[in-house]
């Protein structure tokens, strides 16, 4: 049997819900309502886990593709720029620290600067200007420049309640998404192959050509209904539990950090994130290693005083992901297909990388469904061993002596892909050539800037004859501390730009 692919029904609200609703929709929009329709089903009584608060520079794309405007998008969610990660006490313990900024190195592609720097944990600072600018808290642009455009390359600050809030309304007044405020009490599968309908309490039955899960952690419809089984990656990522706190600023006119800081402690790390309006701070720990009340004991140091009056949130989690994504008619997307830790935005990437599969490859016809899931099955299966690669590379290179530490360097917790990385890498350093797949999320510049931030210096001498480019290297040095006074003499304090760019939008000027 065959059919037009046409009633899409997203199960579960949230930024994953609500963003994957948009994307879907928006990219379908032509469609009259017989031809495509998008339906949302939010239960009232689901909290969310609302703790993804930081993106990665796809947002940008994601955003101006759904048709949200940038200063919107600020004055609903208190957001600020994002332009990378600085990492501190991860190496030592003693007040070291890097970035990894969002911009790439300057002569990427042509030439690795790494080989030719005077010391290897100085090698963001001498091949990218955006290091300077992050480090002077500066915004990415300046007035002159269009929404969504920068000197430096850019994702967000946002909260994540309100952001659900405001796609929520995108996706109602401008995409055609028809809402449905319910709760799932049964899901009804074929032979645990494919959904044949949900049960609503309020609403009946509802059938779908493709169902998308958004239920978090539950998976009620991947996970519980086709029973597809999940995939621990507690041995390789030791991090099951977060307390999370809103910390609002001592001063409104308070600098706001243009990057999120990560803090390692004891056993895991504390997140920092700035928004416009408060600061978005949480310690992500392995009970195996540190206790709750430890944890909180690390947090409420970190934050100070302010901490007295503030409740932390714990949310407990399982490192892994599903062993499928996309089963029959049934695809998820966001936690219910997987979570690690919310180390560099992952989660969000996922949900935009996810739902634009779904709408720019849904098929014209039912016939073509298992096709499809196929490709997505292989691409996000590849997709999840990099993610899970990469965090792990931040930790197995540390130098701190704590057991939690240690354990992360433990050769049996490493996957074999990255200790074949880290094989090759000892005499030459990531480059291009490593990472040469369409479906890769992060560059051999993320890596080059986590290798070095963490002080591990590859043995170029080995093959010191293809290191003849000192005078090429010099230049570009310079010319990156030339472009790095450039923009610390035009780029404006991070929080005077935003207040500034948005009561300039709200005048019309």
């Amino acid at each position: 049997m065959t059919s037009q692919v046409k009633e899409i029904v997203v199960v579960g609200g949230g930024t994953a819900g609500w963003l994957s609703a948009a994307i879907i929709a928006a990219h379908h929009q032509k469609a009259n309502p017989q031809q495509f329709k998008v339906t949302l089903i939010e239960s009232s009584d689901i909290p969310t886990v609302g703790v993804g608060e930081g993106t990665w520079p796809t947002m940008k794309n994601t955003l101006q593709q759904i048709g949200i405007s940038e200063s919107d998008f600020f004055n609903h969610c208190h957001a600020a720029f994002k332009q990378g990660g600085k990492f501190v006490e991860w190496v030592h313990g003693n007040g070291d620290f890097y970035y990894h900024p969002f911009t790439l190195p300057l002569g990427y592609g042509r030439i690795d600067l790494a080989p030719y720097v005077n010391k290897i944990e100085d090698f963001a600072i001498d091949a990218n200007f955006q290091y300077g600018v992050g480090a002077a808290g500066l915004a990415p642009r300046t007035m002159a420049d269009a929404e969504y455009q920068g000197q430096c390359n850019y994702g967000y600050h946002l909260d994540a309640g309100a952001f659900a809030d405001l796609l929520k309304a995108h996706c109602k007044n401008k995409l055609n998404v028809h809402h449905l405020v319910d709760t799932v009490k049964n899901v009804v599968d074929f032979d645990k192959q494919y959904i044949e309908k949900i049960e609503l309490e309020k609403n009946g039955s509802l059938t779908a050509d493709l169902f998308v899960d958004c239920t978090g952690f539950s998976s009620l419809l991947l996970g519980n209904a086709l029973d597809v089984p999940f995939i621990k990656t507690d041995k390789i990522l030791f991090n099951d539990t977060a307390l999370a706190m809103h910390v609002p600023y001592n001063d409104p006119q308070q600098d706001i950090a243009c990057h999120t800081i990560a803090t390692a402690q004891n056993a895991g790390w504390i997140w920092d994130i700035g928004l416009t309006n408060r600061r978005g701070v949480g310690h992500v720990y392995a009970s195996e290693f540190l206790s709750d009340d430890e944890a909180e004991a690390n947090l409420r140091a970190y934050v100070g005083p302010e901490a007295e009056s503030l409740t932390a949130r714990k949310i407990s989690f399982q490192s892994g992901h599903r062993k499928q994504f996309w089963k029959g008619n049934c695809v998820a997307v966001g936690m219910s297909a997987g979570f690690v830790e919310p180390l560099e935005a992952t989660a969000i990437m996922l949900v935009e990388i996810s739902a634009r599969y779904i709408a720019e490859n849904l098929p014209a016809d039912s016939c073509l469904m298992s096709v499809v899931a196929k490709r997505f099955n292989q691409q996000m299966d590849y997709r999840w061993q990099r993610i899970i690669d990469f965090l792990k590379f931040h930790y197995m290179l540390t130098k701190r002596p704590e057991p939690y530490w240690q354990a992360h360097c433990q050769a049996d917790t490493i996957p074999e892909s990255l200790q074949e990385d880290l094989s090759i890498w000892k005499y030459r350093g990531p480059t291009l050539a490593d990472f040469n797949s369409a479906t890769e999320l992060f560059p051999a510049a993320s890596y080059q800037y986590v290798l070095y931030g963490m002080e591990f210096k590859p043995e170029f001498d080995k093959q010191a004859y293809l290191y003849d480019e000192q005078s090429q290297a010099d230049k570009i040095i310079k010319r990156n501390q030339q472009l790095t006074q450039q923009m610390l003499n035009t780029l404006p304090p991070h929080r005077d730009y935003i207040e500034k760019w948005l009561a300039s939008v709200t005048k019309g000027i």
